[in-house]
């Protein structure tokens, strides 16, 4: 029968008939009376049962054809059969899709740059996300990049993820009041609408906090109070996107973390953190496990009971690859800033957590502390403590997306991160 099957296509369209059939009064037992489906059964072995004879195609164009007038005779017809089937396999395909995503693979984007230079968030020039430059906008600056021709846009956006977009003011107006979020397709932004008196306009594949980066709302969302003239850059602006990975959801059901590894968790429940940011995701390398002593030494090198880690630790090659003697740098990898050295940069907040008496912290049992690479724009376990480990989903695994080098970036696509 096997045999028969590859070599006889007559033989593989009689048996995806059989099965198909068969589907249909499975499908519709419940509404066929006794008699329809003891009919289209028999008919569904005589043409089995001529299959097992072999390859005879008179045989099988006969019993092929007696099934066909059966199942046209019995079985109730589907309106729009082709619709209900792609309708079908659809579904198969979103649960299947949904199942990886929970089990296995989760698409992730990085959302800062607390993990540089290992994995990037969104960057842009100009970058006015924090505030304007003045508040009346006088001191806007015009960035001096050429933005190129559409093809070559498209091309480079897609493979490296460095995009331009220029919005050129149609009319005089002032920024008018809006959010700074844009419609999304899947993990991408769609694009962006706003209006400048009384015209509108569409950025399409903007990056995150497209009007706060290029200064037409402040960071509280308050638009620009510039009053722009028909002609006038509106937005002009170069961003470099961030790191689109997926997290390896398999790996921890199997065994822990380790120190080390790069994983992703969910930020409810840890007290530390404001109530505005929990219910996120975050990314971040593990440093600390339960019951563990932690500190950070003068040379900005963690110490776990005791035992100093350095370059030799596994995953913390590039983390402690700068020289104690310098000063940390920012998106470097440039250790853990300690108390001290906080404090002689005037930047108390960064350890907070180790303002102790011994400058100690013992992690709680079943809870993790976690520290971002960007030493000096990381918020992170000296800020808001350890969380529990129930919180991690998975750990990076794969960056899919973007390919290519960006600028001075070089290309993260692949397992490479560490």
């Amino acid at each position: 029968m096997n045999l028969h099957w590859f070599l006889s296509k007559k033989v593989r369209d009689a048996t995806h008939m059989w099965k198909h059939v068969h589907k249909l009064v499975c499908a519709q037992r419940d509404i066929l009376p006794a008699e329809a489906v003891g009919r289209v059964n028999e008919s569904i072995q005589a043409l089995r049962g001529a299959l097992r004879l072999g390859a005879n195609k008179a045989l099988l164009d006969t019993r092929m054809t007696e099934l066909e007038a059966s199942a046209n005779k019995w079985l109730k017809p589907y309106p729009h059969a082709g619709i209900r089937e792609n309708i079908e396999v659809l579904l198969v395909a979103i649960a299947v899709a949904m199942a990886i995503r929970t089990f296995i693979a989760q698409p992730f984007k990085i959302p800062t740059g607390s993990m540089q230079p290992t994995l990037y968030g969104v960057t842009s020039n100009p970058d006015f996300s924090h505030g304007f430059m003045a508040s009346d906008g006088s001191l806007r600056p015009t960035p001096d990049f050429e933005i190129p021709p559409f093809w070559k846009r498209f091309f480079i956006y897609w493979f490296s993820g460095v995009g331009y977009d220029r919005v050129v003011a149609a009319e005089d107006g002032v920024m008018e009041s809006t959010e700074d979020v844009p419609k999304k397709f899947l993990l991408f932004n769609l694009c962006q609408d706003f209006r400048v008196g009384s015209k509108s306009y569409r950025v399409w594949f903007p990056p995150d906090n497209l009007l706060k980066r290029s200064g037409l709302l402040d960071r509280f969302g308050r638009p620009n109070p510039r009053r722009f003239k028909q002609g006038d850059d509106i937005i002009k602006l170069k961003s470099i996107s961030g790191d689109h990975l997926f997290v390896d959801r398999l790996t921890y059901n199997f065994r822990r973390p380790t120190r080390g590894e790069i994983v992703v968790f969910e930020t409810k429940n840890i007290q530390g953190m404001p109530e505005s940011q929990q219910g996120q995701f975050y990314i971040k390398r593990l440093v600390a496990l339960g019951n563990e002593e932690v500190r950070i030494g003068d040379d900005r090198h963690l110490v776990i009971n005791g035992s100093r880690l350095d370059a030799s630790t596994p995953h913390f090659g590039g983390v402690y690859s700068f020289a104690p003697k310098d000063p940390p740098r920012d998106s470097r990898f440039s250790g853990h800033v300690n108390e001290t050295v906080a404090r002689a940069l005037n930047m108390n907040n960064l350890a907070p957590l180790f303002e102790t008496q011994t400058n100690v912290f013992t992690v709680p049992e079943n809870h993790y502390m976690v520290m971002g690479d960007n030493t000096l724009n990381s918020f992170d376990s000296r800020g808001w403590g350890p969380f529990p480990r129930e919180n991690v989903i998975g750990k990076s695994w794969f960056v899919y997306w973007p390919i290519g080098a960006q600028n001075d970036r070089k290309s993260r696509f692949g397992w490479g991160n560490q």
